[in-house]
C-alpha cells in the first residue's frame, strides 16, 4: 500500500469479500466507489473498487465565562467561600477575585462549557439564596 486510505480490490478475486465488506465499510465510515471495468461510465459491473476513509470533524464546544457581580450586602467572606467551594480556588485566588469584584463590580470565576457554566451559576445562586445573600452569578459567551 502507498500509505493513503485507499484500497484497490480486484472484482474477480474478491467479489464475495467486497459484497460482505460493503456493509462493514459503511458501518466503519468508509466510502466505496466503484471504477468502471471497461473505462466507460455506467457500464454495470466494475473491475475494481476504491475504498476511502472519511474523516469526521468534531467542533470544539463554545466556552462561557462565569462572572460574579458586586452588591453592597453580601459579605466578602461569603464570596470567598463560594469561590473556594464551587470553583475550586485557593484562598489567595478567591481573595484576589473577591477584591476584583469589590473594586470593579464584576469578576471572572472561570471559563467552562455551556452545561458546566450553567450548573455552576445555578449552584451559586441557590447557595446564596439559601444563606439569604443577594449575590448574583451570571454567564456570558467567551
Amino acid at each position: 500500500m502507498d500509505g493513503r486510505s485507499e484500497l484497490m480490490m480486484d472484482d474477480a478475486d474478491k467479489a464475495g469479500v467486497r459484497k460482505a465488506g460493503d456493509r462493514e465499510a459503511v458501518a466503519s465510515g468508509l466510502r466505496l466507489a466503484r471504477a468502471p471495468r471497461d473505462g466507460k461510465e455506467g457500464s454495470g459491473n466494475s473491475g475494481t473498487a476504491v475504498i476511502t476513509r472519511t474523516k469526521t470533524q468534531t467542533k470544539k464546544p463554545n466556552l462561557y465565562r462565569v462572572l460574579l457581580l458586586n452588591d453592597d450586602y453580601t459579605p466578602m467572606e461569603f464570596v470567598i467561600h463560594v469561590l473556594e467551594r464551587f470553583f475550586n480556588k485557593t484562598r489567595d485566588e478567591a481573595t484576589q477575585i473577591m477584591l476584583h469584584v469589590h473594586h470593579n463590580g464584576v469578576g471572572e470565576c472561570g471559563v467552562f462549557t455551556y452545561e458546566v457554566a450553567e450548573t455552576k451559576v445555578t449552584n451559586v445562586m441557590d447557595f446564596a439564596r439559601k444563606h439569604s445573600h443577594p449575590l448574583q452569578c451570571v454567564m456570558e459567551k467567551n
